[in-house]
């Protein structure tokens, strides 16, 4: 008890104050709340203990309803447990003409920055509901500038223009109900497969944007483009009387043109025939028209060196040294070959055959096929010369 007594009262009472402190610190619930302060252009039915909302759910309180000046400054509270984005705004919602209204604050959180406590939101983030008064008011100017003062003022005839309107309307859909009914139906129609398309459709006006944008990068070009085409345009306006005359020999041309296919038209149709034949005969005979026309350069060719133009003659190979190894070997068929006959019975070669019988009968046998020696190939004489020249008949 003497140890307390020699105490100063003055530091226990601070030891005292600093024990109440630190427990009220540590103790005492931290602030649920969070506050905001939004200024709107007007508060008509708002006022202190209306609900915050959050996607019309109440989240909190308006604490404070307080004009200042031409705006009026309202502080509202909510529960911190819930997320406001810090780009939201404020709005005063009317759910009816006639009751107290509440302040939403949208739009709702999905992510990204928290506002902060006591946030300030200015008129341009803040948004009130069109009064009735004001309503009325527009529709009041509306009838009035609608009126006998206004739009539909009379002119000379006594009757305004609305008025004229209104009766010419009035006559051109008198009775045509049906089918104004079914031009509405089919412009429902219309509406409903734009909506049904709306992916290709919104597809076209992208492809029309990105044509737009190539146009856009390639401005000098297109301009240069219309140049050219303004020259061109400008060129052909010069030479207009040329076109003119042009135009006017070509209908002309095509006047006798017609006047011939109709005097002609037998003649055509056969000479058109015969081509016809000609094509086919052309289209069967293509491979040997090929090699012909393979070959032919050759041939003219070979034809060209054998000519003599000295002698004037065509030098061509006489075949003398086969000529008389074949009179020594088989004198009947040289002489066969020579008069041009291919043996026929009772002929030329006949009475040849028999005539060397006597004198050589193995020789003559070789016309009649009765030799037992082996033939001789005797090589034929090509009087046309590869086809070069025409046959003498």
């Amino acid at each position: 008890m003497k140890i307390f007594n020699r105490v100063n009262p003055l530091i226990a009472a601070l030891v005292v104050a600093a024990l109440i402190a630190g427990l009220l610190f540590v103790f005492w619930p931290s602030s649920d709340k969070k506050y905001i302060v939004a200024d709107f252009p007007r508060t008509v039915s708002l006022y202190e203990g209306s609900d915050v909302k959050i996607l019309g759910v109440a989240v909190g309180k308006v604490d404070s309803v307080v004009p200042e000046g031409t705006k009026v400054r309202v502080k509202l509270s909510y529960d911190a447990k819930y997320k406001v984005p810090a780009n939201a705004k404020a709005a005063v919602i009317s759910p009816s003409v006639v009751g107290d209204r509440f302040v939403q604050l949208t739009p709702a959180y999905r992510g990204g920055e928290v506002m902060a406590d006591n946030t300030h939101l200015g008129v341009d983030r803040t948004a009130t509901p069109l009064e009735l008064d004001e309503i009325f008011r527009s529709l009041n100017d509306l009838n009035i500038s609608l009126g006998p003062n206004g739009a539909n003022k009379s002119d000379a005839s006594g009757t305004g223009p609305l008025t004229r309107l209104l009766d010419s309307t009035a006559r051109n859909l008198g009775g045509q109900g049906v089918q104004f009914n079914q031009t509405l139906k089919n412009f429902g129609a219309f509406s409903k497969t734009l909506a049904d398309n709306k992916d290709e459709l919104f597809g076209t006006l992208s492809q029309v944007e990105q044509f737009t944008k190539t146009l856009s990068k390639n401005d000098q070009t297109v301009r240069s483009f219309n140049d050219s085409l303004a020259s061109g345009a400008d060129l052909l306006a010069g030479e207009r009387q040329d076109l003119a005359a042009v135009l006017r020999n070509l209908s002309t041309a095509m006047t006798q043109v017609r006047s011939f296919v109709k005097e002609n038209k037998a003649s055509l149709t056969r000479n058109i025939s015969g081509l016809n034949r000609i094509s086919k005969t052309l289209v069967k005979q293509r491979d040997a028209l090929d090699k012909t026309l393979q070959y032919a350069p050759t041939a003219l060719n070979n034809l060209y060196l054998a000519g003599n133009v000295k002698q004037g003659t065509l030098d061509t190979r006489d075949n003398a040294g086969q000529l008389f190894s074949q009179l020594q070997d088989d004198p009947a068929a040289t002489l066969c070959t020579l008069i041009g006959q291919a043996n026929p019975p009772g002929g030329v070669c006949s009475t040849i055959s028999g005539a060397m019988k006597s004198k050589a009968p193995g020789r003559a046998a070789a016309l009649s096929g009765t030799s037992t020696q082996p033939a001789r190939v005797v090589e034929p004489i090509d009087p046309t010369m590869g086809g070069l020249l025409e046959p003498t008949r």
